[in-house]
């Protein structure tokens, strides 16, 4: 289980983006953290990653506390980050990279399993270095194929579809629901896309760098719709934003 506790995040200018957000995040199960542009979503996954380190609170990744623990050391306790922008490596071939995330060589069909999963023709990739001869949707795919390699724990996917044509998103959706059905690990996906939303268990509304509302999709799908058409919110709930 990820446990963050009163975690808050504070620009040198003394603007807080990240608001004493407490979650508890379960084992084995997708979550979708949505909420309108500059709540404070993707500065959380960064600080549940190591990118980023909170002002002030604690992150527990099983029961062990790795609020000091850097990026590197996130990575080896099993945390994975896709970033919403990906880095590209000269002189590193898609290849190199795949088989660096899964820590061993691998076969053609492995890398055509990986590949194929972000829409992606093997033999038209792998020994293309991941430089800028590659499109922002290109490194953005074999990105997110490095991440499935790692097989990790936690694994957490910043607006994944972001730069993807339609029909490798609608690949990618597959990829997410065969993770979930098989992989044991959790999935952390921050997204506005419907699509995405329906295939959670569990979805967070963050805003304003606050939690404004959790729970079970079929509980939370409801309120965003609500909102997302103008209706006001149902009695007893905190108002939810949405975009």
């Amino acid at each position: 289980m990820l446990k963050l506790q009163n975690i808050n995040w504070t620009l040198e200018n003394g603007t807080q983006i990240i608001k004493d957000i407490n979650l508890d995040i379960p084992d084995g199960k997708l979550i979708v953290i949505t909420g309108p542009n500059g709540g404070g979503k993707t500065t959380l996954a960064k600080i549940i990653a190591g990118i980023e380190k909170p002002t002030s609170g604690k992150i527990f990744l099983d029961n062990t506390d790795i609020s000091d623990y850097d990026i590197t050391e996130r990575a080896k306790a099993g945390i994975s980050y896709a970033l919403q922008q990906p880095v590209r490596f000269k002189g590193i071939t898609v290849k190199n990279l795949l088989e660096l995330a899964s820590g061993k060589d691998l076969s053609i069909d492995e890398l055509c399993e990986l590949l194929g999963k972000v829409g992606l023709c093997t033999y038209d990739y792998i020994d293309r270095e991941i430089n800028s001869s590659l499109s922002g949707g290109e490194i953005k795919r074999i990105e997110i194929a490095s991440v499935l390699a790692r097989k990790t724990k936690l694994t957490i996917f910043d607006e994944p579809e972001a730069g993807i044509d339609l029909w490798s998103f609608t690949g990618l959706i597959k990829v997410f629901e065969e993770l979930k059905s098989k992989h044991k690990g959790t999935q952390i996906i921050i997204s506005h896309q419907e699509r995405i939303l329906e295939i959670a268990d569990e979805i967070i509304v963050i805003a304003d760098g606050l939690v404004r509302t959790s729970g079970q999709k079929d509980e939370i799908m409801p309120i965003l719709l609500e909102n997302e058409y103008g209706q006001h919110c149902p009695e007893g709930k905190e108002e939810v934003y949405s975009e």
